[in-house]
């Protein structure tokens, strides 16, 4: 019997982590009736009066086919079970598997409030993954560089070819939300032939919205003084993010005040200016050198404009508050 081994899926995205899920399933079903053959188990499945246990997954797990060759079992939420004693019975069950059942385990936050964050997997759980012959799949599109290099690979994967100059506006319009660009290629290749070269103005038509913007993007358009930029990934963090204004206040308000924390230090090199400021040397390399342009003067200034919005949004103007961010943007910007 063809089937696939025990496959573990983690990650930080929610649409990778559906797309890996979903060929799993096709392949491990390999043709077999869904309704028969498949077993999906969340975390209302795994919950006994006010306690979580693991053991209706391994019943599941350890159940015979019925008028099918195989079965697969989903077990998703199982970062429900961060520590090693709620899944020893997972465990034990890994050291000698069912070979009629493909087990695919999702590590998940479940969505009871008593879970607050995702615990790290635990190494028991790997190990006797890995001793089962089972896959173990992390995903991620990754930061910065990292981020640049999966959208590149994949945009050399479609069946279409892209300018450099649309790649870097896909980049640009989707941001940090890497993983849009799927359903622009379903698009793309529905719309063109396969090995057609695609400028820019073939592309754009079929964007859609703009994807959300990390916080150094927003800095780094301030400090660089690219108003327009700045006022762009400003409204693209309150639209696409959902970011309150004074969450983009509290953002510019720590940003300038590690600035003000460095003038005056006599830091002169990043390495120092990160172990002060407790970030890594990248970002306190970019601070320390803004800091340095603009001096104690004008960073006090800034401040003082934030404190002046932070009234503004509380009701001493009667403006709208994406209003008042906007203007505070614009003036940090034009300081430059």
């Amino acid at each position: 019997m063809n089937k696939i081994p025990i496959v573990l899926i983690s990650g930080d995205d929610e649409v990778l982590i559906s797309r890996s899920l979903s060929a799993h399933l096709e392949k491990a079903l390999d043709g077999e009736d869904r309704s028969l053959a498949l077993e999906e188990l969340t975390e209302e499945n795994y919950r006994f009066s006010e306690q979580f246990h693991i053991g209706k997954l391994v019943d599941s797990a350890q159940t015979a086919p019925f008028l099918t060759q195989s079965r697969v079992v989903v077990g998703r939420h199982i970062g429900r079970f961060s520590k090693k004693e709620d899944l020893e019975p997972l465990i034990e069950y890994l050291n000698a598997p069912l070979e009629t059942t493909s087990l695919v385990l999702v590590w998940e936050k479940g969505n009871s409030p008593q879970q607050q964050r995702l615990s790290p997997i635990p190494k028991s759980l790997l190990e006797a993954i890995e001793n089962s012959g089972g896959i173990l799949e992390k995903l991620t599109t990754g930061k910065g560089k990292q981020a640049d290099k999966w959208l590149s690979e994949l945009l050399d994967k479609a069946s279409v070819e892209i300018t450099r100059e649309a790649r870097k506006h896909i980049a640009d319009h989707f941001g940090e939300d890497r993983t849009k660009v799927f359903g622009l290629l379903e698009v793309l290749t529905s719309v063109y032939e396969s090995g057609e070269k695609l400028e820019l103005k073939d592309v754009e038509p079929y964007l859609g919205d703009a994807g959300s913007v990390m916080p150094w993007d927003l800095t780094d358009s301030i400090d660089s003084g690219k108003i327009p930029e700045a006022l762009e990934r400003l409204k693209r963090m309150l639209r696409s993010d959902g970011r309150h204004p004074l969450g983009v206040l509290a953002l510019l308000h720590s940003h300038y005040e590690k600035m003000l924390r460095l003038e005056g230090s006599g830091l002169k090199d990043e390495k120092t200016a990160a172990d002060l400021l407790s970030i890594s040397a990248f970002p306190a390399k970019k601070i320390l050198s803004t800091s340095q342009r603009l001096g104690k003067k004008n960073i006090f200034r800034a401040i003082g404009l934030i404190a002046e919005a932070d009234l503004d949004l509380k009701g001493k103007k009667g403006w709208p508050p994406e209003l008042v961010v906007e203007v505070l943007v614009a003036r940090l910007a034009a300081m430059r």
